[in-house]
């Protein structure tokens, strides 16, 4: 597209937008044709109304040939949110640049008012990006508050692209790097000593980036009493927030952090290729604009993303995803993956030789938690664990990097694991410990 065309395609999004939100303050997702009814939601059995949730795992077509228990990386779309990310391809496909130039505007902001209500924050204080990883990038580059001289903080357990931006800062700003380990076995409150002496020991620390769900053992820090210390230090926070929106149930305002990144189309279950950033509505000017972005206000967030042209039919889809995470609802989900992570963890914890990587402590661990063999601390050593549970047991799991004390496998579970699949891990773990 070109350089003009664009800016004209932008402004007159921005003017539709604009019109949009004013009408449409109050929309929700409009329903999904197609979706099967579910049972009444389950009362005390949240977590294992048989029923209920072989009525969710219906609404899921997944291959029959592996137990997937690698769904870290992007979550599965329901049959219903398929059938209508197919249904807005064809669409855009059909209509092209006249629905592009004439109608995207107004349907995207509709789809931005909905997201805002369904996170619980205001419509001005988030933008689309591709995901998590591009929106957080995005806050660690555009925070313009740091000097020469200050430090920058971050822990092993934080995902490896905003380790690197994060580290990119030295070069940018002019900032020392501080990287530390989280303790391993780790506890709440070993967590949060562990913050409280990196922030008192490095007073220059000004950017902490914090992570609400490890992606590599799945460790759920207390983010908002982390951010709380951070504050009374004069440390801002980026919280990069990928793996927990739609695996634990909260809403933006409950992390305390002024910036965060988001996925969609991991455990919200939206197409690939979207997510978002928040930043308070306060705190806006502390983000540079994306590479001097002039298409919107430089007081709007959208000003904060410069993405080029989108996947539309992704983010026409997302109402459709919102939706039936709602219908689920945000507790259920949270408490079905927590129980199938208990599941296979209180059968194996025992095991002689068998090390799990987060703590039955409540609140410090949601669906995701990783094993580590004792003394299998390298690559290879995980890749033949990963191998051997594939081949032998048809089990599909995932090696992690990156932990102080040495790598790890991954477990995963989503809506549509069984009980039966976590029994397979189970077997297959004792049966390589054997």
């Amino acid at each position: 597209m070109q350089t003009s065309d664009r800016r004209g395609f932008m402004l007159g999004l921005a003017a539709t937008a604009a019109a949009a939100s004013a009408s449409i303050a109050n929309a929700q997702p409009a329903p999904v044709a197609g979706t099967p009814a579910l049972p009444a939601a389950p009362g005390q059995a949240l977590a294992t109304d048989a029923a209920y949730w072989r009525a969710v795992r219906a609404l899921y077509a997944v291959t029959p040939d592996i137990v997937n228990l690698e769904n870290g990386y992007w979550g599965v779309m329901a049959e219903p949110v398929r059938r209508e990310y197919l249904a807005k391809t064809d669409m855009v496909n059909r209509e092209n640049s006249f629905y592009a130039r004439n109608a995207y505007g107004r349907d995207l902001e509709s789809v931005r008012v909905a997201l805002a209500a369904a996170a619980g924050c205001s419509v001005e204080e988030i933008a689309f990006t591709r995901g998590a990883t591009e929106a957080l990038q995005l806050l660690i580059a555009g925070y313009n508050k740091l000097k020469p001289g200050d430090s920058v903080l971050y822990a092993d357990l934080d995902y490896d692209s905003m380790q690197y931006a994060m580290n990119w800062l030295k070069d940018r700003r002019g900032v020392d790097v501080v990287r530390f380990a989280i303790p391993e076995p780790a506890t709440r409150e070993a967590v949060l000593q562990t913050y409280r002496r990196q922030l008192a020991e490095h007073p220059k620390v000004r950017l902490l980036l914090l992570t609400h769900l490890s992606h590599r053992t799945g460790l759920v820090m207390p983010v908002a009493e982390i951010t709380a210390m951070a504050r009374e230090r004069g440390v801002d926070v980026i919280v990069d927030a990928a793996h927990s929106w739609g695996q634990i149930d909260f809403n933006g305002g409950d992390l305390g952090a002024d910036f965060v990144g988001f996925n969609l189309h991991k455990w919200i279950g939206a197409p690939v290729g979207v997510g978002f950033l928040y930043i308070r509505k306060a705190r806006l000017a502390d983000i540079d604009r994306a590479l001097g972005d002039e298409d919107f206000p430089a007081t709007d967030i959208r000003s904060r993303v410069h993405t080029g042209t989108a996947n539309f039919a992704s983010y026409l889809t997302l109402p459709a995803a919102l939706q039936l995470h709602q219908q689920i609802g945000a507790r259920a989900k949270q408490a079905r993956l927590r129980h199938l992570r208990d599941y296979w963890v209180s059968r194996t914890r025992d095991i002689q030789g068998l090390e799990i990587l987060t703590p039955d402590e409540p609140g410090m661990a949601a669906g995701i938690t990783s094993f580590r063999l004792a003394g299998k601390t390298s690559a290879a050593d995980n890749n033949a664990v990963v191998a051997r549970l594939r081949e032998q047991f048809g089990v599909f799991t995932v090696r992690r990097a990156g932990v102080a004390k040495g790598q790890c496998v991954r477990v995963s579970p989503a809506l549509y694991t069984t009980e039966a699949d976590m029994d397979r891990l189970v077997a297959a773990l004792q049966g390589i410990t054997a």
